[in-house]
This record gives C-alpha cells, sequence and structure tokens, in this order.
C-alpha cells in the first residue's frame, strides 16, 4: 500500500475544467478561423473578377484598335503594358485566354448579325496568330549562329557573336563586276563622301532627301564580310519585336534551299506554305493588304534559271 505504482493517480476535477475551456477556445478559434478563410476566398474571388474584366476590356481595346483605323489610339503607358515581357508558361496562357476573348466577341457579333465584321475579326485574329507562330520559328531559328563548318563547328548566340557592321549606300545602282581583291582596293581608295553609313534596323527606311519607299536593296561585299549575318540580324530583331515592326511578315530564303526545289513548279504561295507550314496553317493565301519582307541569301550559289520573262506564270 505504501508503494508509488500500486494506485492510480487521483483524477484532478480541476484542470477538468481548463480543458473544457481549452475545448471550447479551439472550437472559437475553428469558427473564426473558418470564417477568414471564407472571407479570404470572397476577396480573392472578387478580385478575380476584376482582374478579368480589366483583361477583357483592355483585351478588346486593341481588338477594335487592330479592326477600326479610326478607332482612339492607346497612350504610351498602354503600349509599353502591351508589350511587357513574360515567360512561356505565362503567355502561352494568355494567349488561349486571348482566343476565348476573341471567340466570344465574334459570337457576340454574330448574334447581332454583324457577319462581316465578325469574318473580319477572326480573319486578323488568324493573321496575328501566323505572326506570332511565324516569329517563334525564325526566332530559333536566327538566334544562334554555327562558326566555321556547321557540323563540326560550335553554335554561339548571335547577340554575343554579331558586331555592328559599316553599311554603306553605293551611288550607282549598277552591279559591280570586279573581282573581290579589286574592291576592296578601290573601297579603300574611295572618299568618305561617297558613303552614307546605314544601321541594319534602318536598311529598309528612306535615306534623308529621298520620298520614294525602297522596295529592293541588294548587299555586295567580299566573302565573309558579313551579309549572311546581316540578314539574321534584321530578321531576328523583327521576330523579337526590337525593330520593323511595320512589317507584317518577313521570309527569309536561302538559294541553297531553293535549288533543291530545281524542276518543280510552286507558285509564290505555294512557296511560302511549303517553307512556312505558318502561313499554310493559318490560310493565308494573298498578301496584297500586308507589309511583307522577302530575305533571299545567297544568290551567287543559284542553280535556278531566272529568266523572268519567259519563265510562266503560276497563279
Amino acid at each position: 500500500m505504501k508503494s508509488d505504482w500500486s494506485m492510480e493517480v487521483p483524477v484532478k476535477f480541476k484542470d477538468g475544467s481548463q480543458s473544457i475551456e481549452k475545448r471550447q477556445h479551439q472550437e472559437r478559434s475553428k469558427v473564426t478561423s473558418a470564417q477568414s478563410v471564407q472571407q479570404h476566398q470572397r476577396e480573392l474571388i472578387k478580385r478575380a473578377e476584376e482582374d478579368a474584366h480589366a483583361f477583357l476590356d483592355k483585351e478588346l481595346k486593341k481588338l477594335w484598335r487592330d479592326l477600326f483605323p479610326d478607332y482612339p489610339q492607346c497612350s504610351e503607358s498602354q503600349r509599353e503594358e502591351d508589350e511587357e515581357v513574360v515567360d512561356g508558361e505565362e503567355e502561352e496562357q494568355r494567349r488561349r485566354a486571348i482566343e476565348g476573348v476573341v471567340d466570344i466577341t465574334v459570337l457576340c457579333l454574330k448574334q447581332l448579325k454583324q457577319e462581316e465584321l465578325a469574318d473580319s475579326l477572326q480573319s486578323k485574329h488568324f493573321t496575328v496568330k501566323c505572326q506570332h507562330k511565324l516569329k517563334s520559328h525564325l526566332k530559333e531559328k536566327t538566334q544562334r549562329v554555327f562558326e566555321g563548318v556547321p557540323k563540326a563547328g560550335q553554335a554561339t548566340d548571335l547577340k554575343d557573336f554579331y558586331t555592328e557592321i559599316f553599311i554603306t549606300q553605293r551611288d550607282s545602282g549598277d552591279v559591280n563586276q570586279e573581282h573581290e581583291v579589286r574592291l576592296i582596293e578601290t573601297a579603300s581608295r574611295k572618299p568618305a563622301k561617297e558613303e552614307t553609313p546605314i544601321k541594319c534596323e534602318d536598311i529598309l527606311k528612306p535615306l534623308p532627301g529621298q520620298d520614294q519607299p525602297i522596295r529592293t536593296i541588294m548587299t555586295t561585299g567580299v566573302a565573309g564580310i558579313g551579309k549572311t549575318i546581316l540578314t539574321h540580324k534584321f530578321t531576328l530583331d523583327w521576330a523579337e519585336g526590337k525593330a520593323n515592326q511595320d512589317i507584317h511578315f518577313t521570309f527569309p530564303f536561302t538559294f541553297r534551299e531553293l535549288n533543291l526545289l530545281e524542276g518543280k513548279e510552286f507558285s509564290l504561295v505555294g512557296l511560302l506554305h511549303h517553307f512556312f507550314i505558318e502561313t499554310k496553317q493559318a490560310g493565308i493565301c494573298r498578301y496584297d493588304r500586308f507589309q511583307v519582307v522577302f530575305i533571299l541569301d545567297g544568290l551567287d550559289e543559284c542553280r535556278l534559271p531566272l529568266d523572268f520573262q519567259n519563265n510562266p506564270d503560276l497563279d
């Protein structure tokens, strides 16, 4: 009877009363916590609705600006917001949301019996999608350059590899037939006043004193001077949205690729569909309402008959 383990510890009723109070406090805390969670959820839903309305309003205004030339232009701050850079996953989610906005808007226009307007909006949207896919394709294609032999060389980012090329305008439009070595010697003796420096992004812009738009450019220079790299830089700047955004489409070709089509017949649209599948997927068959740049690289490697007077026209 005197041992400590021979009997159980007596119940302390005071501690029991504290446990009841503690349980009641915990239950009240749970109720308060649940109410707090519900309040937080309501706030999140309200904020999401506000963001959704703001996004819808912003994208609709962009659609109307694209569709109607006389629609009020956005401010500089709004334009900067439109050009905000986001990561790939967020950009994909945003693109899907925009497609939803377009689908809803087209449906509403059709319910209002505005079929022509709905078709115009849908066509414009397909064009924008095609532009985005084409830019992504060209960016991936031109942002890395092989140094040396392509198979053995190591690919380098064009941004790290590119140095500003000194581009000048010739006063004469004639093609120079001189040997490359003599061409270097002649160029070294030219007085500075005959040379007009031009930046890569401005190569299609008229020079001071010129009123007519530039439609055709031929770049000449010795091998290895950077003519091909120049075309890559021009294409990459356009694809990344850094320059010449008034151009709707840029289509770079190389004569090495075109030579492989010898003996086959293509219309211009068919040729674009062959090399740039994005245009075929978008169903673009006419380009008369677009600003388009064609880049033909490596004319000296051409093996095709450039007999434009006798070659048949293909629709």
